[in-house]
């Protein structure tokens, strides 16, 4: 039964302003997530040893607390948004520094950190966090020129891309630094700042592929085709397969020799089985998602909440971009998931997190009280002062 509009418990009031368009697309993608998971993950299980259903049920694990975090969070004002980012940014960056030391290291990166049988990864708790920080010292600045919000951004942009290269992570990396310039550009920055900031991407790329063997190899093999391509040629290869309809679910051949079927290439996955239909129908969520995001952030009168909103929205929108361009080869292989979709519980709940304050900070405001309430209110209308 719907809440009526005369309930003022929190609950009724969540209901009432809540923008049930981004509830729904993003209850959509966790859909989705469960459902594609099921067809892809069986394989590797198997190839494995475990359970066939094994990371199927672990996705709908993770996407029950994943649901419970992003309502709870939706729930929180600004200001509460603002302080829960100090903390996460906080607790973030020292698990950062921890795990270049203790993290578990996997193909030659330290990324994880494993503690009472737990699995985290920092840097996906830490991407919202930053945004927000980001977002609020932007503001400041706007709002008075004399606080140093701009510098202090950069900063802290210097600290994160620091932490994330020394993983290394270069995907990472460069999804943060183009948020961060994302909204640099909508706080109003100069055309000097453009070109200044555009030659230390341009200059960071090259020292990125200069210095780090990794990404001179998946920048090489992206442009020549030579070398280990294995996975992403298959992941391609289940896309034609696939053609427009699919081959049908649970019907899919090359997704059975696809080593992260069920994490990086899901997309090749839903297109092997689903067809490039529901491919165009998870872009379109995407693209819903984002769009209306920058739309609402246009729309908003406050700085902060207007530059948080348009800076999740993107992350979350070039985060899905890499990873599918990738499973189209478009992009050289990164190991970027695709939200609320690939298998990943750091992820699931890292994005849910992000959603989650999407949704609180893009909830309806209250409608300011008349001057005159209540019996003071009425009466002044019904009785005319002498």
């Amino acid at each position: 039964m719907a809440a009526s509009r005369l309930d003022k418990s929190p609950v009724a009031t969540w209901w009432w302003t809540i923008d049930r368009w981004f509830l729904a697309a993003f209850l959509s993608l966790m859909g989705l997530g469960i459902v594609l998971s099921f067809a892809a993950s069986p394989a590797v299980a198997q190839r494995i040893g475990l359970d066939p259903f094994h990371f199927a049920t672990r996705q709908i694990i993770f996407t029950v607390p994943a649901l419970c975090v992003m309502l709870a969070v939706s729930f929180l004002e600004p200001r509460q948004i603002r302080r829960m980012a100090v903390i996460m940014l906080c607790i973030m960056l020292v698990l950062m520094v921890a795990v270049l030391f203790v993290g578990v290291e996997v193909k030659g990166a330290r990324r994880w950190i494993s503690f009472a049988g737990l699995s985290v990864q920092p840097s996906e708790f830490l991407k919202p966090a930053f945004v927000v920080l980001c977002a609020w010292l932007f503001a400041e600045h706007k709002r008075q020129p004399d606080i140093p919000g701009n510098v202090l951004a950069m900063i802290l942009l210097g600290l994160v891309v620091a932490l994330l290269v020394a993983q290394p992570d270069f995907g990472q990396t460069m999804l943060v630094t183009g948020t961060w310039g994302i909204m640099f550009f909508m706080a109003g920055l100069s055309w000097l700042w453009i070109v200044v900031l555009g030659a230390m991407g341009a200059t960071g790329v090259f020292a990125a592929y200069t210095i780090l063997p990794h990404v001179a190899g998946r920048i090489d093999r992206f442009l020549t085709g030579e070398g280990d391509t294995y996975q992403v040629d298959m992941g391609k290869e289940a896309l034609i397969n696939g053609g427009w309809f699919g081959v049908g679910p649970g019907e899919g051949t090359v997704k059975r020799v696809i080593p992260d079927s069920h994490a990086d290439f899901v997309f090749s996955v839903a297109g092997e089985e689903y067809g490039l239909i529901m491919c165009f129908f998870i872009m379109t969520i995407f693209a819903f998602i984002v769009l209306r995001g920058l739309n609402t952030a246009l729309k908003e009168h406050d700085d902060f909440t207007r530059y948080s909103i348009g800076g999740l929205v993107t992350i979350f929108g070039l985060q899905s971009i890499i990873n599918m361009a990738v499973n189209l080869q478009l992009m050289p292989a990164k190991g970027m998931t695709l939200p609320f979709i690939s298998y990943g519980g750091s992820s699931q709940i890292a994005i849910a997190i992000s959603m989650g304050m999407v949704l609180a900070l893009t909830r309806k405001k209250p409608e300011k009280r008349k001057s005159l309430g209540g019996l003071q209110g009425y009466a002044s209308r019904v009785m005319p002062a002498e």
